[in-house]
């Protein structure tokens, strides 16, 4: 049979035929619209236009042009409209008002020709005549799109960076660009860009991805620029290739991973190795403390000499190991606090009980200013000693002349306590002081004369006042001593 002739155009025609009511509900959708837009015509039938093939924010013009319609009779306009698939193109469309004796109300016939790859190379000529001096001077890759996602113009450097011939980019979609995993959410973005155009900057931390022409992957950064012109938006994206920079970043990722898993290692080995390296050293002390004490028989005076060097230099050693211990054991996580009441009045006492002979050997007081009641925190009994301890025997060593003076004070009860340890000795150089708590750090450029150290007291003493939350600060001249305060939050 044969069809009738508005059925046979219906089906035909390369355009989209759509009739609609007068509120715009499809009632009739051609083969050619399916075909441009995407939906079947059972998706479209009996559903508004406007939802269904405008996009946001066209809706008032849709309107408008429908009124118009009904009004005068016809209609023709160029507009935008989405694709079941999210993206745009440009339409020429034509309405025609339908009006018949006996129908209750007007329909509208709308005629919508997929004009974009006129209009992307009519917006190309004039935007190559504006543009294509000024994007060729620039080392970045530019690709300029109209709202459908359409290259306009593309510079030179853009060509070659994805791999394509001279002017073989204008009017392709600049979805080819982008490996197939992107596309889908890229043709969202551009048209929620369009609706609410801003600049994003080259760098903003997005991880992308560019697509050449033969279909190798390559790591990109790109900026936006909305451009406004009279006869339509665009969008300018500036493209690099940052391949090297990825390369190196991946280096020095694998580099930084090396350096991190060794000194995790080491961190491990020196963690572990705290009774191999503590036990035989003990021994060496203590056998040589058996010796000095003549248990096992007489020694002569050289002996004795010797043997006080041998002592002297043990326990040295041991004391640079656990150092070193209680450095890696913080570094790698293992020090284990017990966060107790305690009275830190009788802390500093029995610090101070054991290093005064230290001192008094060298002429040195040592003043103890605390107050009259016990002064209670909460902290780790060892640590907090160990601070102090490291303090006062500094404080001891770089003191030729004087007094080293401790001090106890608490604000508000229990809350905030500041420990100091105030020396007379020789004090810290300005341009030295920076350094003071980096590990194995030692001050002695410019004071040659200064007692020898491992550099390590200081260091884990500010780690260890971390771990209690608390900190360690210093003031200090050269040549007029020093005075460090521990401070530890309350309760």
């Amino acid at each position: 049979m044969d069809l009738h002739p508005i059925e046979l155009l219906s089906n035909e025609s390369p355009d989209a035929l759509v009739v609609m009511t007068a509120i715009g509900k499809i009632v009739h959708w051609s083969h050619g619209a399916q075909t441009i837009f995407g939906y079947g015509r059972d998706e479209a039938t009996g559903r508004l236009l406007a939802d269904l093939v405008v996009p946001t924010g066209g809706a008032p013009e849709q309107g408008r042009m429908l009124g118009e319609t009904l009004v005068l009779g016809g209609a023709t306009y160029e507009s935008v409209r989405r694709r079941k698939d999210g993206s745009l193109l440009y339409v020429d469309v034509t309405t025609k008002r339908l009006q018949r004796d006996g129908w209750e109300e007007p329909l509208v016939l709308a005629t919508e020709k997929d004009v974009t790859h006129i209009k992307v190379l009519r917006d190309a000529k004039l935007m190559e005549a504006r543009f294509r001096d000024l994007l060729e001077s620039t080392p970045d890759g530019i690709v300029m799109a109209n709202p459908t996602g359409h290259v306009v113009i593309a510079n030179s450097q853009a060509e070659k960076l994805f791999g394509y011939e001279p002017g073989e980019l204008r009017g392709k979609s600049v979805d080819l660009l982008l490996p197939e995993r992107y596309r889908r959410a890229h043709v969202t973005h551009r048209s929620n860009y369009f609706l609410q155009p801003r600049k994003r900057a080259m760098g903003s931390g997005l991880d992308l991805a560019g697509l050449r022409k033969d279909g190798t992957e390559f790591p990109i950064e790109i900026s936006l620029s909305p451009l406004r012109t009279e006869e339509s938006a665009f969008v300018m994206s500036a493209i690099r290739d940052i391949s090297e920079r990825k390369r190196f970043e991946r280096a020095l990722q694998e580099k930084n991973d090396e350096l991190a898993s060794a000194n995790q290692a080491k961190d491990r080995f020196l963690a572990s190795m705290s009774h191999e390296l503590r036990t035989p050293l003990n021994a060496i002390i203590g056998f040589t403390g058996t010796l000095l004490m003549r248990l096992p028989g007489p020694l002569n005076d050289e002996q004795g000499k010797q043997l006080r060097t041998v002592q002297t230099s043990a326990r040295h050693l041991l004391a640079l190991i656990n150092d070193l211990l209680d450095v890696a054991k913080i570094e790698a996580g293992k020090v284990d606090l017990e966060i107790e009441p305690i009275d830190g009045k009788a802390v500093i006492e029995e610090v101070a009980a054991t290093l005064r002979p230290q001192a008094e050997g060298k002429g040195l007081e040592l003043i103890v200013d605390l107050p009259e009641p016990p002064s209670l925190l909460h902290t780790d009994r060892r640590a907090l000693s160990q601070i102090v301890i490291n303090l006062t025997g500094n404080a001891i060593k770089f003191t030729e002349s004087g007094s080293i003076r401790l001090t106890l004070r608490q604000e508000g009860g229990a809350g905030v306590t500041r420990i100091s340890v105030a020396d007379t000795g020789i004090g810290i150089p300005v341009e030295d002081q920076s350094k003071l708590f980096g590990a194995f750090s030692r001050v002695t450029s410019s004071r040659p004369r200064a007692p020898e150290g491992t550099g390590l007291g200081l260091h884990l003493s500010q780690k260890l006042a971390m771990l209690l939350g608390g900190h360690i600060a210093f003031v200090s001249e050269s040549g007029k001593g020093s005075t460090f305060t521990l401070t530890l939050p309350g309760e």
